[in-house]
Parts: C-alpha cells; sequence; structure tokens
C-alpha cells in the first residue's frame, strides 16, 4: 500500500514542524530552518528521564516553588524548535495547557544524551547556544556512557558554565534551580 504525502525539503518553520501529524515513534526538532529527527529513545533512556523527573518532581513540590516538571514537550527558542528530556516550567504557563513553551517560562532543561554519535554531538555542542540565547538559567545533561554522570550547568555571560559532575554511585546534592541528591547510576540500573 502506498500512502500520497507532500514532501518537504525546507527551510522549516516553528508552524509547519507542529502541523506535522504526531508520530511517537519519532522526535522531531528545528534547529534554525533545519529539520531534525530521532527515533523514540531507548529503556535505558527512558528509565532514567522517569526516575529523573520523579526526583525533580519531588525537589520542586519540596521547595513550594510554583513550577511544573514536564517530559518531552515543545519548547520555542529564538531560532528553534526542541524537545527537551525534561524541562522545568513556571506553573502560570502549565496551567494554560499550551503546545509549546516559550523559552521564557523554562526555568531547566534537561538532555539527555543520545547513544548516536550524531545524537551525542547534538545533544553536548548543538543544542547548548540555543537555550543560552534563549536565556534558560539551567541545563542539565546526563551522559549514560560510558558511565552515568550529571553535568549540572548554569548560564553565565551568555553561555553554560559547568557547576557540577555528579558521578554514578555517589549521592550529590544539586542546589539550583532545586535542592536534590542524585546518584546518576541509580537512575539507570535496572530494578530486580
Amino acid at each position: 500500500m502506498s500512502v500520497a504525502h507532500d514532501p518537504h525539503y525546507g527551510p522549516w518553520t516553528i508552524e509547519q514542524v507542529l502541523a506535522l501529524e504526531e508520530d511517537r515513534g519519532q522526535r522531531r526538532e528545528l534547529m534554525g530552518e533545519a529539520l531534525l529527527m530521532s527515533p523514540a529513545p531507548g529503556t535505558k533512556h527512558q528509565r532514567a528521564s522517569s526516575r529523573l523527573w520523579s526526583l525533580l518532581d519531588a525537589a520542586v513540590q519540596a521547595a513550594g516553588a510554583p513550577a511544573e516538571v514536564l517530559e518531552a514537550v515543545n519548547v520555542t527558542l529564538p531560532d528553534g524548535l526542541f524537545i527537551p528530556d525534561i524541562v522545568v516550567v513556571e506553573a502560570a504557563a502549565a496551567a494554560e495547557d499550551p503546545i509549546t513553551y516559550d523559552a521564557d517560562a523554562v526555568l531547566l532543561v534537561v538532555e539527555i544524551v543520545s547513544p548516536s554519535s550524531s545524537g551525542r554531538r547534538t545533544d553536548r555542542l548543538l543544542k547548548p547556544p540555543y537555550y543560552a540565547e534563549a536565556g534558560i538559567e539551567h541545563l542539565w545533561r546526563l551522559e549514560l556512557e560510558p558511565v552515568p554522570a550529571l553535568v549540572v550547568s548554569e548560564l553565565e555571560d551568555g553561555r553554560y558554565v559547568e557547576r557540577l559532575v555528579a558521578e554514578a554511585g555517589l549521592d550529590t546534592a544539586v542546589v539550583a534551580p532545586f535542592p536534590l541528591k542524585v546518584d546518576p547510576g541509580a537512575l539507570v540500573s535496572p530494578r530486580r
């Protein structure tokens, strides 16, 4: 069976990307005018995302912060549309139940580094400058390979500066934007 479709080769706009039919098998992001597509994350990635979401949600509640922790939502930037693995957004913005969140409402983005070489390059090198340009104060990067590690960065003078690296096997205290303790190894280890 063949399916007719209208091929579009670019350049892309945020509106065109959002108009695409939903596809749970892949993420579609926009970097400048280039469409980025990546497959749905694997088990280790999903396990880490779920557990880190839970830790962040508990930390937000304990701090009494007017914020909400969400997974895989559209974030519009001055020059793109990304779907971070986890975001913490202002509660007022989440109450509106939007399709996209403006970067101004985002307090923290978390990227879980993809295992492919292009995914690693995108998560480590390409996305951070876009988040920085948008003024998102906190960026966390969870490395899964070769050993789980959480890199905690804050925006300073228009770029991200690493504040700490939490290593697998150690409970590490993170203070901003919400205090919590995390062991990156526990985020990915299978339950027995």
